[in-house]
């Protein structure tokens, strides 16, 4: 084949570049002209409307596919006049395009979260939490100055001076017993308490008196005695001469009698207080212990206290 111009035949066939070629010059194309034209004599302009063609003096509107079927383009008419009433809108066809827009749900009204009531919010809960963990230490000092202003710093009294029916201790986990005055020690015998004579370490200056007679004494009950052994019993009194009495441990005599004399050397009751002890052997648990005045015995002094510790031991 070879390259040239045929000539036209329909306008489709009409060949724009022929001018290009020997013998399209030869049957006058002409290079395309500011009109539009190719050139060709007779040639068919095809400067036109976008869309539009014109076939045998007819004008045929611009067609579309739109949702399967064929829809007539819209022809612009005059300036402020409507456009052609072969077009229709795609929402009038079957399938076509929804008629209404629908916006996005939105709860909020177009309004993002409340955050300035949420920060509201919060600051009350720390707020609350704070003034609670005040309240709470407050409440808790409160209380542990009511406890301490409630401490009396004055020794305490006793409930009587009267004698007891019996005294009963406990001994501590070393076996020890701190002294236990006078008024808490059951009186046998006549025995009786007096505060005259002072110098006395009792609570009131309370002593036991009235023991310078056949059968008068003291009976003291201790309890928890950690284990069976050897003891020390400690007695505070006031002698202005040596004296003796007997030392029972639960029922019975302990060995030779236990001396109450005036080491002290004084003439003055009120300045004689002394200690004397004694070691017996004490059984585990419960023990009685009882110093009186038996038959033999010098009995004239002031008792006022008596103690335990474990061991033999000299104070």
């Amino acid at each position: 084949m070879t390259p040239g111009d045929n000539g036209a035949s329909t306008p489709e066939d009409d060949d724009p570049f022929g001018y290009l070629y020997a013998d399209g010059q030869a049957r006058g194309a002409q290079p395309p002209s500011g009109s539009g034209g190719y050139g060709y004599p007779n040639a068919v302009s095809r400067v036109r409307p976008v869309g539009e063609r014109t076939y045998g003096g007819q004008q045929q509107a611009p067609q579309a596919q739109y949702g399967g079927q064929t829809i007539p383009q819209q022809q612009p008419g005059g300036y402020g006049q409507p456009p052609s009433a072969a077009y229709q809108a795609p929402e009038t066809f079957p399938g076509g395009a929804p008629t209404t827009r629908q916006a996005p749900p939105n709860p909020g009204r177009g309004r993002g979260p409340n955050t300035k009531g949420l920060l509201i919010g919060a600051i009350a809960v720390v707020a609350a939490v704070v003034i609670g963990i005040s309240v709470a230490m407050m409440n808790g000092n409160g209380d542990d100055n009511k406890a301490s202003s409630d401490v009396s710093t004055s020794p305490t009294q006793s409930a009587s001076a009267s004698p007891s029916a019996s005294s009963t201790s406990s001994a501590s986990a070393t076996g020890d017993i701190a002294p236990v005055d006078a008024k808490t020690l059951r009186l046998d015998g006549g025995a009786s308490l007096a505060s005259d004579v002072k110098g006395a370490t009792a609570e009131g200056g309370i002593y036991v008196t009235n023991l310078n007679q056949t059968g008068a004494g003291v009976t003291w009950t201790v309890n928890g005695i950690p284990s069976d052994g050897t003891y020390t019993v400690f007695a505070h009194y006031s002698a202005i001469k040596d004296q003796s009495m007997t030392l029972t441990i639960n029922g019975k005599a302990f060995g030779s009698k236990m001396g109450l004399k005036n080491f002290t050397h004084q003439d003055d009751p009120t300045k004689a207080w002394t200690t004397t002890y004694s070691w017996p052997t004490l059984t585990k648990g419960t023990n009685t212990i009882s110093l009186s005045c038996e038959s033999g015995d010098s009995c004239d002094v002031l008792l006022d206290q008596m103690w335990v510790k474990q061991g033999q031991v000299t104070k």
